[in-house]
């Protein structure tokens, strides 16, 4: 469904120190700074993927999507989605694709939340049918039906996005790219999101890629990661196979009965030991979790045991450091 070889896309940013005489002699003489937001990034996406595309503020995350959705236009390299290519084909391309940006907004300030979706349908040309059959799903599926008459600034930031994501689905596009899309949401917003997300996905066959730094989304939702870090894509797989390259480490929490000296184990280390409650580090690359447990069970009279993954955010920061971004 999608392709992107190569891409390469360069910004010209103007490059000026701080004062009263650097402004001034900036306005005769500019000098320039080139920063290669995308560097030879390629990958491919198949039909009904959920893709979390993440990376560090300024990796080229944004970028991407906007090359991808027809903004911008990228200095080097090929891109095909649908078999068109986003920017030399943009009416067309758009029929297809559904785009939410969580710091900009596609809804109109001052008007009804439904006067803004019977405007986009014109623009997207939607059948009346179609229109009506997808407004009753996405009103019912979001809870929009009490916000559809009120004017987009007086609604929360949370019942905003739950619009601006109906907004981008009612002409029944077949990828929908999110960035950042629960920016700023409580968790009440952020659990109806992620569901709905899931929901179209599986029922439509909906392809989604999602840039975040909310790592919870990511976890929620995508099966698959890309990390882009200084332009250049350094991871593609799988989120249980980040997990076993790089969250080695498990944590074991024991409830225990008698009041007994911390044992010594091969390969753990002892976080927090009391007189009933005990939490332990693991090192799955020196002591399996099922032996440690074992070896614990031998040495003391067990209540309870819990066994923990690392955070997915103590992973990726693992992961940003091996690469170094």
């Amino acid at each position: 469904m999608i392709t992107v070889e190569g891409l390469c896309k360069t910004f010209k940013v103007a490059k000026r120190s701080a004062g009263f005489k650097a402004a001034l002699r900036s306005l005769f003489r500019r000098e320039y700074i080139a920063i290669e937001a995308l560097r030879d990034v390629s990958f491919h996406i198949n039909e009904g993927e959920i893709v979390g595309y993440i990376g560090p503020n300024g990796a080229g995350k944004s970028t991407t999507i906007k090359v991808m959705s027809g903004i911008l236009v990228p200095d080097k390299g090929k891109c095909s989605i649908l078999g068109r290519t986003p920017w030399k084909e943009r009416i067309a391309h758009v029929t297809n694709i559904g785009v939410v940006f969580g710091q900009r907004s596609q809804l109109w300030w001052d008007v009804p939340v439904i006067d803004s979706f019977e405007l986009l349908r014109d623009i997207y040309e939607v059948e009346k049918e179609k229109y009506r059959n997808n407004l009753d799903m996405l009103v019912e599926t979001l809870g929009l039906s009490s916000i559809l008459n009120n004017p987009v600034r007086q609604l929360s930031l949370g019942q905003r996005m739950r619009c601006e994501i109906a907004a981008s689905l009612l002409h029944s596009p077949k990828i929908l790219f999110l960035d950042e899309p629960t920016i700023g949401l409580d968790a009440v917003s952020k659990i109806a999101v992620r569901q709905f997300i899931k929901s179209i996905n599986k029922e439509k066959k909906v392809t989604v890629i999602l840039t975040t730094h909310d790592l919870g989304d990511i976890e929620a939702l995508a099966d698959r990661i890309l990390l882009i870090g200084k332009g250049r894509i350094l991871y593609d797989g799988s989120l249980n196979s980040l997990r076993s390259q790089f969250g080695a480490c498990k944590t074991i929490t024991i409830d225990f009965r008698e009041n007994s000296p911390p044992p010594a184990i091969k390969g753990t280390e002892m976080l927090v030991w009391s007189p009933e409650r005990a939490t332990l580090l693991v090192d799955t690359h020196q002591a399996g979790v099922s032996r440690v447990i074992a070896t614990l069970a031998e040495q003391l009279e067990l209540l309870d045991v819990t066994v923990e993954n690392p955070p997915i955010e103590e992973i990726i920061v693992q992961l940003y450091k091996e690469y170094e971004i």
